[in-house]
């Protein structure tokens, strides 16, 4: 059965297409099976982004979480917070920076103080946060900041693939560099651990893929799988984690291949998204591990191009919800 209490998506970039898709994930509810949500946002430009698009959703101001549940089969519930100037899609204005990295801030406390089940985050704008002031990378590193500066890691999910990238949002060259034993096994362990918590995977299965070509092909194509990797993989295997490693990368994730593993840790951004995108484009979700709450978002940016012409496909968000949803469940039915 799913939590009584419903997840919390936040507004994300208003002029990105993070409120047309929550939109269609409403009009699309019952068809795709998606859980009770609501969204903190400006109700105002919610309303008319409906119209605009041609959305038949009715856009439901809700004081509180707590009547997010009921409000739901009547309409979009939306925790009402105007933004500082109307909304152009596809054009991003600073102004409305600081509310935006307040949905995030409020939507942190609701999922901590257990008023809501889980976070989805909607994409944001990094870029222009920074400009205004925001002092953080992206989603992540404010999110892990939010909840006591935890170790975190970035996992990518689709249908048959989970993809956890070591290094992240960094340069290659500065990436190979910066690799280490170490972070490869703190990495590990916190995808076994979330894996068994959060979803429900007792005894999970890592493959950790090599850095060079061939995993480095007994040191002849560099020397990094023999002195870093393969040692983070022996410690991983000491902590009773059921690890093989480092693999060539090449063979890594076709299908016979992907069956004997329940997530692959990638060296670096590219070796992980590339095939998890490869196989299911539309449907990836982003998870931040290592959080004392669940948080999921969409695997995209906020597609200014697409914004306010009802081309945006949702799937990614439905996706997103769903996860969370189910990781809400897995935790709830642990006693966690």
């Amino acid at each position: 059965m799913r939590p009584s209490i419903p997840l919390v998506l936040t507004m994300g970039e208003p002029a990105g297409i993070g409120g047309e898709i929550a939109l269609a994930c409403w009009r699309d509810r019952h068809q795709k099976r998606v859980p009770p949500f609501f969204l903190i946002d400006d109700r105002t430009r919610l309303s008319l982004l409906a119209k605009r698009l041609g959305f038949a959703v009715p856009v439901v101001s809700i004081d509180n979480p707590e009547a997010a549940s009921a409000a739901f089969e009547q309409g979009l519930p939306v925790l009402d917070r105007p933004l500082g100037r109307p909304v152009e899609p596809g054009r991003p204005d600073p102004a409305n920076g600081p509310a935006v990295v307040a949905a995030i801030s409020e939507a942190v406390a609701l999922v901590q103080s257990g008023r809501a089940a889980a976070l989805v985050t909607n994409p944001i704008n990094k870029k222009l946060l920074q400009e205004v002031g925001f002092g953080f990378p992206g989603h992540t590193e404010f999110l892990a900041a939010l909840a006591g500066n935890r170790p975190v890691a970035m996992m990518l999910c689709a249908p048959g693939l989970r993809v956890v990238p070591v290094t992240i949002h960094e340069p290659l060259r500065q990436a190979i560099t910066r690799l280490s034993t170490d972070q490869i096994v703190a990495t590990g362990c916190l995808v076994a651990a979330a894996l068994r918590r959060d979803f429900a995977i007792s005894e999970p299965r890592l493959a950790v893929a090599g850095l060079n070509p061939h995993a480095g092909e007994a040191g002849s194509m560099g020397g990094e799988d023999l002195t870093v990797i393969a040692p983070a993989v022996a410690k991983l295997q000491q902590c009773g984690i059921k690890t093989v490693g480092p693999l060539a990368a090449d063979t890594l994730f076709h299908a016979e291949a992907r069956a004997n593993y329940d997530a692959a840790l990638c060296m670096y951004h590219d070796q992980a998204l590339i095939p998890l995108k490869t196989l299911d484009f539309h449907n990836g979700v982003n998870v931040t591990l290592g959080l004392p709450f669940i948080r999921t978002s969409p695997d995209h940016g906020t597609a200014f191009d697409l914004a306010g012409s009802g081309r945006a496909r949702a799937d990614s968000l439905v996706a997103a919800l769903r996860l969370a949803d189910q990781m809400a469940a897995c935790r709830r039915d642990a006693g966690s």
